[in-house]
């Protein structure tokens, strides 16, 4: 039983990096650190708010297996 959670951690685990780093590009730093001027806010539309909520929904679910490891 805990090799199949250990595979089921491990494929989210891959599958959020596989997201993260499917999101736009160029939204690094910058625009915290003053630069980045221009840009202007726009909503997510298509597959851009997708990846959002997929990345979202797998860090919770990777944050949630991880407490449930530490408990049990």
């Amino acid at each position: 039983m805990e090799n199949i959670l250990d595979i089921i951690e491990i494929f989210t685990a891959v599958t959020l990096i596989i997201l993260i780093l499917l999101q736009k590009q160029g939204g690094g730093l910058s625009s915290v650190l003053g630069g980045g001027g221009g840009e202007i806010y726009r909503t997510k539309r298509g597959m851009e708010k997708w990846l959002m909520k997929g990345t979202i929904a797998l860090s919770i679910i990777l944050v949630g297996m991880a407490i449930l490891r530490i408990l049990f």
